[in-house]
């Protein structure tokens, strides 16, 4: 018992200093060379700009580049792994990730359609975020057609209306106008951070915190309705209630990251799993670590994609790249069970 008490003080202690030395060392890299001594000196003076030594340009470059699109990347990079890790125990289903309920494909079509009619990176938000929402929305009430197994419906309720908004999104692409806001669109549709700064970053938090709190909070029913619905109500929960506040809380955490950074693919699918590959499948303990790994792995593959070459690379590519091949990983480690 002692020694399992100290292992977890040791993981909650990971969780919390890898993100920031994480943070500590992308302010490093980049195509405009710091050094150590200059990185510490910007730090310790905080966001003024007239430090002795070091020029206006330094200061830019760590804390408003590199300091605001590390922290966009943890932020968004938890919220997808803790809404993947959260749906994956409500379902019990192991190939479920945040974006299961078409929020991501809603988000898309949202984005698209903001980039042909206002051109406007706040319209972008604000549609992507609404539309995100509105098919979360249209997937539970299409889900709600038959009475009987809630959760296999609802999963075809957000394969229905993913597939609707991907024919959207398909449409506008078609309707865009080719040299502008074609190649607009396919940037977003990829992800990217290239565009975070403290303004962006504190309204994606507000959807984000609510979210993620949310799931904190009721983390420990989760472990209970993975266990089956039935087992569950004879326990005394509501299940109904519980899967619902669930799917919102998840729902609002994945449109605000989504509608920041465009649609970013396998971490709320993978990182889940390897959450549960190091500290098993009790939600209390298996949710934190997912935050802290997801937002862990986004600043990492941020991090290659914007030096790697002298072009940004999308991070929805990198992720993909990676993730694939490590799930396949995932599944003869496991041997495709995983513990479900």
């Amino acid at each position: 018992m002692k020694s399992n008490k100290i292992s977890k003080k040791l993981l909650f202690s990971a969780c919390i200093c890898i993100p920031v030395v994480l943070v500590f060392v992308s302010l490093f890299i980049g195509r405009y060379p710091l050094s150590l001594t200059e990185v510490v000196t910007i730090l310790q003076s905080g966001i003024n700009s007239t430090t002795p030594g070091v020029s206006s340009i330094k200061h830019a470059v760590v804390w408003d580049m590199r300091m605001p699109r590390a922290l966009m990347a943890l932020t968004v990079g938890g919220a997808l792994a803790v809404s993947g890790g959260a749906l994956q125990g409500v379902f019990r289903n192991p190939l479920v990730d945040s974006g299961l309920l078409g929020v991501s494909s809603g988000a898309g079509f949202g984005a698209c359609l903001a980039i042909i009619l206002f051109d406007n990176i706040l319209f972008t938000y604000i549609l992507a975020f609404a539309f995100g929402i509105l098919a979360v929305v249209l997937s539970y009430v299409t889900g709600k057609i038959y009475k009987t197994a809630p959760t296999v419906t609802l999963v075809l309720g957000g394969v229905i209306i993913s597939a609707i908004f991907a024919a959207l999104i398909s449409f506008t692409k078609y309707v865009a106008d080719p040299y502008e806001q074609l190649p607009a669109i396919t940037f977003w549709l990829m992800g990217s951070l290239s565009r975070a700064n403290y303004h962006d970053l504190a309204i994606a938090l507000v959807p984000i915190l609510i979210g993620v709190t949310g799931i904190m909070l009721i983390r420990w029913r989760i472990n209970l309705l993975s266990i089956g619905e039935r087992e569950a109500k004879t326990l005394g929960v509501n299940t109904a209630l519980c899967r619902n506040i669930i799917i919102a809380c998840t729902s609002l955490a994945t449109a605000g990251a989504v509608c920041m950074s465009g649609i970013i693919g396998w971490i709320g699918l993978v990182i889940p799993h390897i959450g549960r590959m190091i500290v098993g499948n009790d939600n209390r303990i298996l949710l934190p670590l997912c935050i802290a790994l997801g937002g862990s792995f986004l600043l990492i593959v941020d991090n290659i994609c914007r030096s790697l070459t002298e072009g940004e690379i999308p991070l929805g590519v990198l992720t993909a790249l990676v993730g694939g091949p490590f799930y396949i990983y995932l599944l003869k480690k496991t041997k495709g069970g995983g513990g479900w």
